[in-house]
């Protein structure tokens, strides 16, 4: 069974499930937006909510956006605090070097995941502990393995 958390919300369009077993709510525009080949905006949803403390929101890209249209969220994923009461707002880039894309209000353009998140205490040390990668980042594993 999935766990399931209480959100409370404003929205005249809340997210939603397309299928029982999905892991984000579609997010919908709350605004008509035409995105340019290269350019991006800010739109908003009309959705505001109160996260319990111990969780955030991250909104995501919506696959078949990107794969059909080229439209991906800018700053993926974009986190919504608990403490945050304000709209929540997605912005859009549109990478297509050719078409401008057209925004509705009702369209889903993003999706919204609701996780429980861990707080960090650091913690001051002279050298970090070994480990098999080290300090190996940013490609240096290769592309074909």
């Amino acid at each position: 069974m999935t766990d399931v958390v209480e959100i409370p919300i404003r929205a005249e369009n809340p997210p939603s499930y397309a299928h029982a077993d999905d892991a984000g709510a579609d997010l919908r525009a709350a605004e008509a937006v035409e995105i340019a080949p290269g350019e991006r905006a800010l739109i908003g949803t009309g959705v505001s909510i109160a996260l319990p403390e111990g969780y955030a929101a991250f909104v995501v890209p919506r696959s078949g956006l990107a794969a059909k249209h080229g439209i991906t969220v800018l700053n993926t994923p974009g986190t919504v605090d608990a403490g945050y009461r304000g709209e929540v707002k997605v912005t859009l880039l549109n990478t297509d070097r050719e078409h401008s894309f057209r925004v509705e209000p009702g369209d889903r353009i993003a999706q919204v995941i609701f996780m429980p998140v861990s707080r960090a205490l650091f913690v001051p040390v002279e050298e970090l502990p070994e480990s098999e990668r080290g300090a190996g980042g940013f490609g240096s594993t290769g592309v074909r393995g």
